[in-house]
């Protein structure tokens, strides 16, 4: 199922939804769980930074998609294995800083901050490619399509 063509958002405005949406959705299941299973964080602590999160994950979402653009763009990976690694970079690298504010800000301290910062780390690594298949997937029914919508596309 396709965005209705009545809705006549610019491509821009379409970008930053599917964009928004993409991660909204996937990040707020995943990081949940890291938090409560892999950082111990109480349940309170768990919805408090998800809400949290939502807000950052409004802010930064389409910034992330215009990085991975240009990531996989610069890099254009060849194979699997190279779009595997270019998706888990790029999202470890903008995604961890942003993760361990949020978990601050939720109340997490010590060795919840530093185990919460590891697992998602670790998530980030293994959760790059499923999350950028996601993130395409969305932009596609969304209409779009540009760099890190094609893995072979050179982002021109």
């Amino acid at each position: 199922m396709r965005l209705s063509p009545r809705m006549r958002l610019s491509p821009r405005m379409r970008s930053f939804l599917a964009d928004t949406l993409a991660l909204v959705s996937f990040f707020t299941v995943t990081s949940g769980l890291n938090e409560r299973f892999v950082a111990g964080m109480e349940w309170e602590e768990v919805f408090s930074s998800r809400a949290i999160g939502a807000v950052l994950m409004v802010l930064t979402a389409r910034p992330y998609g215009l990085w991975r653009n240009w990531l996989l763009g610069r890099v254009a990976p060849q194979s699997r294995r190279g779009e595997l690694l270019a998706d888990g970079f790029a999202l470890l690298v903008f995604q961890v800083p942003i993760y361990l504010a949020i978990i601050a800000m939720a109340g997490a301290r010590g060795s919840a901050l530093l185990l919460g910062a590891l697992g998602f780390a670790g998530l980030m690594l293994v959760l790059g490619r499923p999350y950028g298949l996601w993130l395409d997937w969305v932009r596609n029914r969304f209409g779009l399509e540009g760099p890190g919508q094609k893995p072979m596309s050179l982002g021109g």
